[in-house]
């Protein structure tokens, strides 16, 4: 039962935190154990490359993507360095020298590209080589070798004990963002005022979970389930709503007059809500893998035609034109549409693991008749329910 629960995605998920640390401090005891036991010489660099490699990486994503760039800055750095080692004592000089060009060239090599923590991996190597200027070739090579060995062993830890899948994590922050989306545009159709506090916290969690997301994209694609052009295409589409939202937000009627207009449009609030309780549906369906299957009517406009032309108030003034305010919701609707016909083509975004999972949970599906709303404050660190 114990051993289900934390091959469970949510359990993992929600407690990431604690089972990083865990799994560094596995892997740093499994180090030294190791280095004790066989009495293997230099040991110390074996701990730190263990920490160096884990420190950061909670997924197996990142670890499959950036641990290439370790092991591969890793043995290209400790070559290098034993080639300096090999100099004859008369050419002592170029030790420092030839450390200083290998790090410059691998920075000038991976500066703004994806693989500059591999270039920082070869002088970070490289250094512990052969930075002191030492000539003893013995040492150089336990040097490597631990290096090598804590390198391989915080990879190990880390895909095989209780991993956590970049995948997971991108589906349950967008299942969040959701989530709070169709908070946003609920609290906005029934606002009478300028968004509060609670409203502009929202937003920020909104903008600060794509961001996230952004910093997933290599991660998951070194998964195999999603590529960076799909994930790109969640991403964007995913800002254009919030930023949609946004305009309706601070576009909202500051006179009574405007007010008026927009709620004598009849079926404009059914429709809204409507569009409010699929997004937590979308939701819903994303966080516990289902296949995505909700339907997103277009706004119907043409019933407004008459309403939507200028609005005057009471003194004359020209108030908000309420054909804009139309718009702005038939293009939320519309990008809602299109992101979940983006996630109904991703074959590989349902997942059958995290259905059994969310049944034994008792996660429910929301009814299509009532809204879901999820808890005021809900944060992506807590449990996906």
């Amino acid at each position: 039962m114990m051993l289900a629960r934390l091959r469970d995605p949510y359990f993992t998920h929600r407690h990431r935190r604690t089972l990083h640390v865990m799994r560094v401090a596995l892997a740093l005891c499994i180090t030294f154990g190791i280095i004790q036991l066989f009495a293997i010489p230099h040991s110390g660099w074996a701990l730190v490359s263990t920490a160096m490699v884990m420190g950061n990486l909670p997924h197996i994503g990142g670890v499959l993507d950036k641990g290439r760039q370790r092991l591969l800055g890793t043995i290209l750095g400790a070559l290098w360095g034993l080639l300096l080692i090999l100099l004859p004592d008369r050419l002592s000089l170029l030790v420092p020298l030839g450390s200083l060009l290998g790090i410059a060239v691998a920075t000038w090599v991976t500066f703004g590209k994806r693989y500059g923590y591999g270039g920082l991996m070869f002088a970070i190597t490289l250094l512990l080589v052969a930075g002191g200027g030492n000539h003893d070739l013995t040492v150089a090579l336990w040097r490597s070798f631990d290096v090598l060995l804590g390198t391989l062993i915080g990879i190990a830890v880390t895909i095989l004990v209780l991993p956590h899948k970049a995948t997971d994590m991108l589906r349950f922050m967008l299942a969040d963002n959701l989530d709070r989306m169709a908070r946003l545009f609920h609290a906005h159709t029934s606002a009478t005022s300028a968004p509060d506090l609670d409203t502009r916290e929202l937003l920020k969690h909104c903008s600060g979970l794509l961001i996230k997301q952004r910093g997933l994209v290599d991660a998951i694609h070194r998964e195999r389930r999603l590529r960076r052009g799909e994930l790109d295409d969640l991403i964007s589409l995913q800002r254009r709503m919030l930023s949609t939202i946004e305009l309706l937000l601070e576009t909202h009627w500051n006179t009574r007059a405007g007010h008026e207009r927009i709620d004598a449009m009849q079926g404009l609030r059914d429709q809204q809500h409507t569009l409010a309780r699929n997004l937590g549906t979308l939701a819903f369906q994303v966080r516990t893998g289902h296949p995505v299957d909700v339907d997103i009517p277009p706004f119907e406009l043409q019933r407004h035609a008459e309403l939507a032309g200028d609005a005057y108030a009471e003194d004359g003034r020209k108030l908000f034109s309420p054909s804009g305010y139309l718009w702005l919701n038939r293009e939320l609707a519309r990008l809602s549409g299109e992101l979940i016909e983006r996630l109904g083509g991703l074959e590989r975004l349902p997942s059958r693991r995290l259905r059994k999972r969310a049944r034994r949970r008792g996660l429910e599906a929301p009814h299509r008749d009532k809204a879901r709303t999820p808890h005021q404050g809900e944060s992506d660190d807590r449990e996906p329910s």
